[in-house]
């Protein structure tokens, strides 16, 4: 019996040895060869990291100010931010089931019971310490603990992501209500231009030099710049109403600031190598993670089919005062359990191919993540070139549509040509002018949208700032 006994002691303990070959990994499948240049820039050749805070670019403190705000106040990064907390404590709990357990029980009471002498009564209390440990000979408990951790850090690093999205949100919107308040202003003054055109217009015809067509004309261009009015504050609301919103406000206006402009851009941004892409984007190492996590939940899930090996101690003190007499004293007890799974209809089978095809499904997703990555700053690319060219182009416009007006305009007041080329200069003139400031927003935007493509670090400063504020805010 003895001889068995340590037979099944060693076995259980080579095994335990072998755990680590239960489950070797997933190795995730990345492109053969990344690209060494990004379409929509084939000169470039130079690494360059990009930019850091990169909204101090544009160079308008107020922008800045409210970017602030919005990392302090944002709801979005609260709910966030309480997730990765949540993630941390669950590393904790599920760490915890990997040390021993210790429960400090009393009883005390007082009863009666009847006996063959007659009935007894008496007081009795027991104090008692229970302890507990699981033996995680096939790294079941420590599997778990990985997974635990790794889906902390994947949640971490979508914290990082949310704070790419909303500060390109803000800045995207910022931008949008400043080319609307433009909008309004260019309207405004074209506005004005034309009811001087009207007056112009009509004191000619009541002298008799033009006909009523003419009049009905100037009217004409008047009342379709005044139709466009509305539409441009209706959007500068709507963009400053979704501004307060993001900064955890009731919707307000003037929050982008009367005096804000367009900023002058420079060239370009550094947009670095598509090699350094991956390690820059926040998501792709979310999406990472969580493949090891679900890599690690299989290994929790194939140990899960081996025996469990578990130690229980209890050690205490009783006493039982009854009339017939007094019993105290100290008890202990010492028990290991072995259960070894044989029959469960094959669920634990189940669950380990469960677990293997959330394993493939994770890697399909990081594979999708990072050719849409890649999709993100060509996009951005490729819409930054096309919106400069279409500035290009639109200034030119306006310095002949400007010609246009002048020489139009003079040419009817010598009564050279009749309000027709007047009419179409002028609206020329301020449409020209109204889709160069959507462009010149419309360029902003794409420096945006690839400045949030390309990723960064400087998130992990701002989050450890809000978590260092964070009462209770544990690192796993």
């Amino acid at each position: 019996m003895r001889t068995s006994l340590w037979a099944i002691i060693a076995c259980i303990g080579l095994l335990g040895l072998s755990a680590c070959t239960l489950h070797e990994g997933t190795a995730v499948q990345l492109p053969d060869r990344l690209p060494d240049h990004y379409l929509e820039r084939p000169d470039q050749s130079a690494s360059a990291k990009p930019l850091q805070r990169w909204w101090e670019q544009f160079g308008d403190e107020h922008l800045n100010r409210l970017v602030t705000e919005l990392f302090a106040q944002n709801l979005q990064l609260e709910q966030a931010l309480s997730r990765l907390e949540q993630a941390r404590a669950t590393v904790r709990v599920v760490r915890s089931a990997r040390f021993p357990a210790l429960d400090l029980n009393a009883d005390a009471g007082r009863a009666m019971q009847p006996t063959f002498s007659g009935d007894v009564t008496g007081n009795n209390s027991q104090y008692a310490a229970a302890a507990r440990f699981e033996l995680d000979l096939w790294g079941k408990l420590a599997a778990r603990d990985r997974a635990a951790m790794k889906s902390a850090e994947a949640t971490y690093e979508e914290l990082q992501t949310l704070y790419l999205s909303l500060a390109a949100q803000l800045a995207d919107l910022y931008y949008l209500a400043v080319e609307q308040r433009a909008q309004l202003e260019l309207t405004d003054n074209t506005i004005v231009s034309f009811e001087d055109t009207v007056d112009l217009v009509e004191s000619r015809y009541r002298a008799g030099l033009v006909p009523a067509l003419d009049v009905y004309q100037a009217r004409q261009n008047l009342a379709a710049a005044k139709a466009t009015r509305p539409l441009f504050s209706a959007n500068l609301a709507a963009a400053e109403h979704a501004l307060a919103v993001l900064l955890g406000r009731y919707p307000k206006r003037e929050l982008a600031g009367s005096l804000a402009m367009l900023p002058t851009l420079q060239e370009t941004f550094p947009e670095g190598l598509p090699s350094e892409l991956v390690g820059n984007r926040p998501d792709l190492r979310a999406a990472l993670r969580r493949i090891e996590a679900a890599d690690e939940n299989v290994a929790a899930a194939i140990a899960e089919r081996y025996p469990s090996v578990n130690l229980l101690g209890n050690y205490g003190y009783s006493r039982q005062d009854f009339s017939t007499g007094l019993i105290k004293g100290e008890f202990w007890s010492l028990l290991g359990n072995l259960a070894l799974p044989v029959i469960d209809a094959g669920r634990r089978q189940a669950e380990v191919e469960r677990n293997q095809a959330i394993v493939r499904e994770r890697v399909a997703d990081y594979q999708l993540a990072l050719l849409q990555a890649f999709q993100d700053v060509e996009d951005a690319l490729s819409n930054s070139l096309a919106t400069e060219q279409r500035i290009a182009g639109l200034v030119e416009t306006e310095a002949a549509t400007s010609g246009a007006l002048r020489l139009s305009l003079n040419r009817y007041l010598y009564g050279i040509n009749d309000y027709l080329p007047v009419l179409t200069a002028q609206r020329n003139q301020f449409e020209v002018q109204s889709q160069l400031l959507s462009s010149r927003r419309g360029l902003i935007s794409a420096r945006i949208s690839l400045l949030r493509a390309l990723g960064g670090n400087w998130m992990t400063e701002e989050i450890e700032r809000r978590l260092a504020s964070t009462t209770g805010a544990k690192q796993p």
